[in-house]
């Protein structure tokens, strides 16, 4: 039987930590190839490129998988995987990470991981976005590597669902307490811009923050997380209001 064709693709670049262990984590599950950015494109979120040329670059990164390096954005690497490296294939499967950070509740709009996620998800193809809560470059993915192969081998397994978004925490894995199925938590990013002069004299403005989780139930992502779970939440892509499509029917707006 022919292998499940396996896409990978991430945000923090094609020489990421994160991705090394994305790769060692389904390399086992079929045939990989990896079509990442050429440099960090964190928070990007879902943009693509319609203003220059795209570049796919062949790269030797991980013995024995094809790879290639992408000048573009996340949702770009996964287009183009789709539209030309294999427009007359199948991708049974899309992998997004390992992210260097959480992709929690609200951070889900500015990754660039979920992006890639998400972008092939919309063609169809089951897709799942891995990061962990550490932001160091040096951090330790033996556990994320493990509950990323099992996490994939289940989503390729079970066609339950082609969206998720998994977070795991920064613990080592006999800390780790499981695996919840959660909903995205409520939080919110209260922002700062602390200003700035260059040396030409001009302003700048560097955006820092803080965030704040306004979610006190036991089901959401970030209660997972604070305690000691790998938390699985099915997404999904339309951001419609049903609740308060509800109470606005029969109401006269003109």
């Amino acid at each position: 039987m022919k292998k499940p064709l396996i896409l990978i693709a991430n945000d923090d670049g094609i020489f990421a930590p994160g991705i090394k262990a994305l790769v060692e984590a389904v390399k086992g599950l079929g045939e990989v190839v990896v079509v990442a950015p050429d440099s960090p494109q964190s928070g990007m979120g879902h943009a693509i490129t319609i203003n220059q040329p795209l570049r796919l670059n062949p790269v030797n990164m991980f013995e024995g998988i094809e790879s290639y390096s992408c000048t573009g954005t996340p949702a770009d690497c996964v287009k183009l995987a789709k539209n030309v490296l294999f427009k007359d294939r199948t991708i049974d499967l899309c992998v997004s990470g390992i992210n260097h950070g959480s992709n929690a509740s609200i951070n889900i709009i500015y990754s660039g991981t979920m992006s890639a996620a998400m972008e092939a998800s919309l063609e169809g193809i089951p897709s799942v976005g891995f990061s962990l809560l550490d932001y160091s470059f040096t951090a330790d993915f033996t556990a994320a590597t493990l509950i990323a192969h099992k996490i994939a081998r289940f989503v390729l397994q079970n066609r339950v669902h082609n969206l998720y978004n998994v977070n795991i925490p920064k613990l080592p894995l006999e800390e780790i307490k499981g695996i919840k199925i959660c909903r995205q938590g409520q939080a919110t990013w209260v922002e700062e811009f602390q200003e700035g002069t260059d040396p030409r004299g001009q302003k700048y403005y560097w955006l820092t923050g803080k965030f704040e989780n306004k979610d006190a139930g036991k089901d959401s992502d970030l209660y997972a997380l604070e305690n000691g779970y790998v938390s699985v939440v099915p997404s999904d892509h339309d951001l419609t209001s049903y609740q308060v499509m509800e109470k606005l029917t029969g109401m006269e707006i003109l």
